[in-house]
C-alpha cells in the first residue's frame, strides 16, 4: 500500500511510474540554497499509465495532456517538497477525474414570468410618470 499514490477511491498509481528529478532551487537562501537540490520535479506519463481505466485515462488526457508535470520549491527540505509535489499531483489529477454534472436544461415557471412582467410593467409606468410630456 506504501507504494501507491492513492488519488480517488477507484484510482491508485504506483510510485515506479512516477518520474522524480532534483535540481537547485533559485532565489536567497544562502549556502544551503546554493548547493542543496532541495527542488523536487515530478513528472508523471498519463499515457503510458497503468493506473487508469481507458475512459479515466481519456479524461486525464483531455484535461491535462499526455505528461503532468508538477513542481514544488517552497520548503527548504528535499523531503517536504517531495510531499508537497506528491500531493499536488494527486490533487491535479483527482480534479481532471471529476465527471462534471449534467445541466439539465429548466425554463421559468409560468408565475415567475408574470412576476417579471408585471415588475417590467411597473417600472415602465415609474418611468412614464416622471417624463414631463410638454
Amino acid at each position: 500500500m506504501a507504494d501507491l499514490l492513492r488519488v480517488t477511491r477507484t484510482c491508485a498509481i504506483p510510485l515506479d511510474e512516477l518520474e522524480w528529478r532534483f535540481v537547485a532551487s533559485g532565489g536567497p537562501g544562502g549556502q544551503h540554497a546554493n548547493r542543496s537540490n532541495t527542488k523536487v520535479e515530478l513528472t508523471f506519463d498519463v499515457a503510458a499509465s497503468s493506473a487508469f481505466g481507458p475512459v479515466q485515462r481519456e479524461r486525464v488526457l483531455a484535461k491535462l495532456g499526455p505528461v503532468v508535470r508538477v513542481v514544488a520549491d517552497d520548503e527548504r527540505s528535499q523531503l517536504r517538497n517531495r510531499d508537497l509535489a506528491m500531493e499536488r499531483l494527486r490533487s491535479k489529477l483527482a480534479a481532471a477525474l471529476v465527471v462534471p454534472k449534467q445541466r439539465r436544461p429548466t425554463k421559468p415557471s409560468k408565475a415567475a414570468k408574470q412576476r417579471r412582467l408585471d415588475d417590467k410593467r411597473r417600472r415602465s409606468d415609474i418611468k412614464r410618470l416622471r417624463r414631463g410630456d410638454d
